[in-house]
């Protein structure tokens, strides 16, 4: 039986999110405020939807929360999203909290409230850009024929024709190699059968020969 997944509030990284747990078969509920945003989320086969504010107890009680595994708080205010988390860990006795943080220096107080995981975008990005800076060095020692190895990071956009396909499945030149891929901001190693969703971004690792004709593969632009 999978775990079961509670989304509170956000809307962009709530439907990238949803659709790609929805894909992986976890039954999964959306809690939003906002009318418009649960007509979209209605729309997607299978993820229950509940209209309110996650922050009361009652829309949460609504939303079955006390038989949920685990809760992410995905709204835009730090200060909303640490009171979903204390409500649904102390109040609704949910294992596993997390919470979207948009203010890095608040990380290590929300961990001290007892959220289980903290993800700040900022902090992503910062190991993004300090991976890249590595492997910007490691491109000046590891040549490929003439060239050297470029570092692409290449978004994938719902459309696009490398999206729900699986990597064996994508007609790239055999000198690109798909070294990451960034999700949800989280990344993971890539295998031939890893699925590539809408809101990825791939990590390519390729010559400068073969870059234009692998970016293009894979979103269907030049």
């Amino acid at each position: 039986m999978k775990q079961k997944i509670l989304l509170i509030g956000g809307f962009l990284k709530t439907t990238c999110l949803a659709a790609s747990l929805l894909e992986q078969g976890y039954p999964v509920t959306v809690i939003n405020e906002n009318a418009a945003n649960c007509t979209h989320f209605a729309e997607m086969r299978g993820l229950t939807v509940i209209h309110g504010n996650g922050a009361r107890p009652y829309v949460l009680a609504d939303a079955d929360a006390e038989n949920m595994d685990i809760a992410i708080a995905l709204t835009n205010s730090d200060c909303d999203n640490l009171v979903i988390c204390e409500l649904c860990k102390k109040k609704f006795r949910i294992s596993r909290t997390v919470a979207l943080v948009n203010d890095p220096k608040k990380t290590s107080f929300f961990y001290a409230m007892g959220i289980n995981s903290v993800v700040c975008a900022t902090n992503a990005i910062t190991a993004i850009i300090e991976q890249q800076a590595l492997m910007d060095e490691m491109t000046t020692l590891i040549p490929i024929g003439e060239g050297h190895i470029n570092v692409a990071e290449v978004p994938i956009l719902p459309g696009a024709p490398a999206v729900e396909k699986k990597l064996w499945e994508l007609n790239l030149p055999k000198e690109v190699i798909i070294g990451c891929i960034l999700r949800n901001d989280h990344s993971m190693i890539p295998r031939g059968d890893t699925r590539v969703l809408a809101g990825d971004m791939l990590v390519l690792i390729c010559s400068a020969a073969q870059q234009l004709q692998a970016v293009h593969t894979l979103t269907g632009r030049a």
